[in-house]
């Protein structure tokens, strides 16, 4: 005998052998099972049928890479610094006295904080192979040692003897032995709509398609009618599902364009920061370099001024503000339906260019509904949505009124027939297979109710579905005579027919009438419809062979879609008002995906589909060439999904990927959004995505996609608030010493004060800001595009001068005023004023934010009042830091005067006035232009 291949025993071609070849090539006898004794062997060779996880960072691995980042790290060294200072001061008798190490503590705190955040974010377990396991694991009756038992399908190896029967889940891929009406429902793994007529005596080539793959069946998926055995072929990481585990597991977690703009931002902002330390530092100390000395005590000013520096330039508010933002949006996202799994992605779903959608269940109802009914007599369109069996019959856009010339036909429909209508969970569901609940609806839908037409017709012989004759049949009895009804592939129902029904008799069946018939099928066809032939015949007696099947007379076609959702279609054309591209990735039919694309809008009429086998022959470089103008892809397997998410990638598209099946979970974690849908979505693919529709609705997609571009537009709100503000800070630090000013303006501990909640406070309400009126008229943004783009990087250049020089300003005769032999108060009452004049600054700084183009008088102030709750409360805690004693003790402020703090007010108000001059400004330069 020939060895099975022990190796790599997914490769073998299961599909292309034969049955004797197959048993041969497993050393398995089909009646006897596996013995005890291969059992064993198999389970050491090949271990348990089971899915393995491969090795991931660990939950340390994952908490200390938080602390990497290089602002972290910037804020790590100055807490260090400040430590090793105060230390320096208490050991030769200067420290000045108050709360020891306050500047380490409160960085540290900041640091630690901003770290256990970034975890908590990216510490979630994968949950995606742990959904796969549970869809392999299910118990499975077997043969060996000669008997029939029942194991844990885990146990299962290559050569096992397979027991299969209606509602069993399959624990292993395996090739078919025997098989009596079965079907399988495999669209969780292949995405076809109806289910898989398997035939055990096919041999296919070996570039079949997975859903074409007849003779064989896969872990994961569920025999819907029937029963039948299988050798196991493939168990463990070597079976299909498998194969979807070791894709969900090679696909690398990427960074989000908005994680990328933020470490962006981040080595920007320490790099510049660092330069201005150099400058300040050597600046400083150039003086006694050139007298030869080195002054200890102006480089112990010049260490502490590039101390608060380094904190000044960290936008220590930041990652909390942008993951409270991120948080605020998932909530207002659940009130469209849309569950966001993983915060970044609601940002990156504003960036959105292109949607890759698989068809079954999401585009469609994976609800197989009849649309067309062709009869000699009769061309009829049906109206309905899914299960529900109201609808009307109709002929050339007008009400068809149903009498006896439709009765046989929907007599056939719903008593050859084997699935329930039924009203369960508050809608229609079928119990059966979706093409025969189809026919079931049908009938309903014409006023035949199946439970009274079996009672008046009940079956007394049928005939099963079989491969070969692709046709099911069964014997109703009326009074002392009996019917035939007879329903399948139109080409071998017809042949069958020897007459056609006319509405009233049956009349002997022309060549043009059968020629009429076929060209039928063809067009109900090439609109993607599966099409079914109905016959009738009568007969005396109860038949005993397939003879009864003969002489029939022909009734009519019936041609069923998998539909659209109603909604999609609009849905559809907002994405593409969007600038946002829609493509199908499906694994059904090629021309039932050409049909569903063209009439949803996302293909034009005449398009054609890439199939999985084009994929196949297609190199790399191939696919990059067509991936930018082909739309619908079908017959596709799940790693041609895979490949195709990839090259869109490529190509530059931000992709996010719609699914519901097992084999869709790679794809969806490879997108840079995931989408899954919540009703029908399999846990698998629940677990590999970014996103969860409660609604299973297309439409969702588009509210979610409009939410994250708010939130995006809202961060650079934001960052623009913050950065200006910190620029400001950093030229205040900076000039302090270079004007010989005695000390430094702010200390660490003041700046982390207005990082945190002067800046903080605002940001947030700046972050509920609501959306503009063309949110969704416009093409997305680039998402390569830098932090600094449109404008973005010069406004907080701009706008960080004007704050240090009004504050520099103000600082250098507050300076003076307050140093002067004639001042009565504490001479470090400058530095508060400072303070207090960047702190209040920013408020006017955020009420000014709002609008690019609308004055502060000119906008609403109750479209956003958390923005006035925010400003409001900062500045009464920054009036509580000036004159409550604990805190002007803590954070080292010293009480103002009525005077001096109306020099701050106005000051500080001298930043709204700018602001909006440039706005005015920008108005003035609209009105030259035209």
């Amino acid at each position: 005998m020939t060895n099975i291949s022990r190796s790599t025993p997914a490769q073998t071609p299961w599909h292309t052998f034969s049955i004797d070849r197959t048993l041969q090539q497993l050393e398995v006898e089909v009646n006897q099972g596996l013995t005890t004794a291969q059992v064993q062997a198999r389970l050491a060779q090949y271990g348990k049928n089971e899915l393995v996880a491969a090795a991931g960072r660990s939950r340390w691995q994952i908490l200390l890479d938080q602390f990497t980042n290089i602002m972290l790290i910037m804020l790590i060294f100055v807490a260090i610094v400040s430590g090793v200072m105060d230390l320096w001061s208490m050991h030769v008798g200067e420290f000045k006295g108050g709360f020891p190490f306050k500047d380490t503590i409160a960085i540290m705190s900041v640091v630690v904080l901003n770290g256990i955040m970034g975890y908590l974010q990216e510490s979630k377990a994968e949950q995606a192979l742990a959904a796969l396991k549970q869809l392999a694991s299910p118990q499975v009756r077997v043969k060996r040692d000669g008997r029939i038992m029942e194991i844990d399908g885990r146990e299962l190896v290559p050569g096992d003897i397979m027991l299969m029967e209606a509602g069993v889940k399959l624990a292993a891929d395996g090739r078919l032995l025997n098989a009596a009406n079965l079907q399988v429902r495999e669209a969780a793994l292949t995405g076809e709509a109806t289910a898989a007529n398997k035939d055990p005596e096919k041999v296919l080539a070996e570039n079949a398609d997975l859903g074409d793959r007849l003779n064989l069946v896969y872990q994961g998926t569920e025999v819907l009618v029937g029963r039948g055995e299988a050798v196991v072929t493939n168990t463990g990481m070597q079976t299909e599902l498998g194969n979807i585990a070791a894709q969900i597991q090679s696909v690398e977690n990427e960074p989000t364009p908005l994680q990328k703009r933020i470490t962006q931002l981040g080595n920007v902002l320490v790099q510049g920061s660092l330069v201005l330390v150099a400058l300040v530092v050597i600046g400083g100390m150039i003086p006694s370099f050139l007298s030869g000395k080195f002054d200890l005590k102006l480089f112990r000013e010049l260490v502490e001024v590039s101390l608060s520096m380094a904190v000044a330039v960290v936008p220590e508010s930041l990652p909390a503000v942008i993951t409270i933002t991120l948080a605020l949006g998932t909530q207002r996202m659940v009130r469209q339906n849309a569950l966001i799994r993983k915060l970044p992605a609601v940002e990156t779903l504003g960036s959105v260019t292109t949607i890759c959608s698989d068809k079954t269940g999401t585009l469609t109802q994976n609800k197989m509904i009849v649309q067309r009914v062709e009869t000699p007599e009769h061309s009829l369109t049906v109206t309905g949505e899914g299960y529900d069996p109201s609808g009307q019959f109709q002929r050339q856009g007008q009400d068809f009124r149903i009498g006896n010339d439709l009765q046989w036909l929907l007599w056939a429909c719903t008593l050859c027939n084997d699935a329930e209508l039924q009203w369960l969970e508050n809608q229609w569901q079928i119990l059966g297979d979706p093409t025969e609940g189809a026919l079931v609806v049908l009938a309903e839908k014409g006023g035949v109710d199946r439970a009274s037409s079996s009672q008046s017709l009940p079956r007394v012989a049928e005939f099963p579905f079989d491969s070969d004759r692709k046709r099911m049949s069964v014997v109703c009895q009326r009074g002392s005579e009996y019917i035939l009804f007879a329903k399948g592939s139109p080409e071998s129902i017809l042949e069958r027919c020897v007459s056609a029904w006319n509405g009233a008799t049956a009349d002997p069946l022309t060549e043009e009438q059968r020629q009429r018939i076929i060209g039928q099928n063809e067009s109900l066809a090439t609109k993607g419809l599966r099409v079914l032939g109905l016959a009738y015949r009568e007969i005396d007696r109860i038949p005993t062979d397939d003879d009864a099947e003969a002489e029939m007379t022909w009734l009519g076609l019936v041609g069923m879609l998998d539909a659209p959702r109603p909604e999609v279609r609009t849905a559809v054309a907002k994405c593409q008002t969007a600038g946002i591209r829609t493509v199908m990735i499906t694994g059904d039919h090629q021309l039932t995906a050409q049909a569903i694309a063209q009439d949803l809008g996302i293909a034009a009429p005449g398009g054609k589909a890439v199939t999985g086998r084009d994929l196949a022959t297609m190199s790399d470089l191939d696919l990059l060439e067509i991936v930018d103008h082909t739309n619908v892809y079908a017959r596709v397997s799940p790693e041609h999904k895979l490949r195709i998410v990839q090259a869109l990638r490529q190509r530059g598209h931000l992709v996010a990927m719609t699914g519901d099946g097992v084999n869709d979970a790679p794809a969806l974690k490879q997108a840079d959004i995931g989408i899954a849908m919540g009703i029908t979505g399999t846990d698998v693919s629940k677990e590999a995505s970014d996103m969860v529709l409660l609604d299973d609705n297309f439409a969702s997609i588009v509210a979610a996609t409009a939410e994250g571009r708010v939130v995006y537009t809202n961060i650079r709100r934001f960052i623009k608030y913050i950065l200006g503000s910190n620029i400001g800070e950093v030229l205040t630090i900076a000039a302090a010493p270079l004007m010989g000013l005695g000390g430094v303006p702010l200390s660490p501990l003041q700046i982390l004060w207005m990082n945190l909640v002067t800046d903080g406070l605002p940001a947030l309400a700046l972050a509920v800001e609501p959306p503009e009126p063309n949110v969704m008229q416009r093409p997305p943004f680039n998402p390569k595009e830098s932090i600094f783009a449109r404008g973005l990087g010069a406004y907080m250049i701009r706008i960080g001068v004007v704050f240090g020089v009004m504050t520099i300003v103000m600082m250098y005769f507050a300076y003076k005023y307050t140093t002067a032999d004639v001042y009565p108060k504490h001479h470090e009452t400058w530095k508060t004023m400072v303070f207090t004049t960047l702190c209040l600054a920013q408020m006017a700084h955020a009420l000014a934010i709002r609008s690019n183009t609308q004055l502060l008088i000119e906008l609403n102030p109750m479209t956003n009042p958390y923005l006035l709750g925010a400003v409001t409360v900062t500045t009464l805690l920054q009036i509580a830091l000036i004159y409550f004693p604990p805190f002007q003790s803590f954070f080292g402020t010293h009480p103002l005067d009525a005077l001096e703090m109306s020099i701050c007010v106005g000051f500080s108000m001298l930043m709204l006035v700018w602001i909006e001059g440039e706005k005015l400004y920008v108005r003035f330069c609209d009105r030259q232009k035209v």
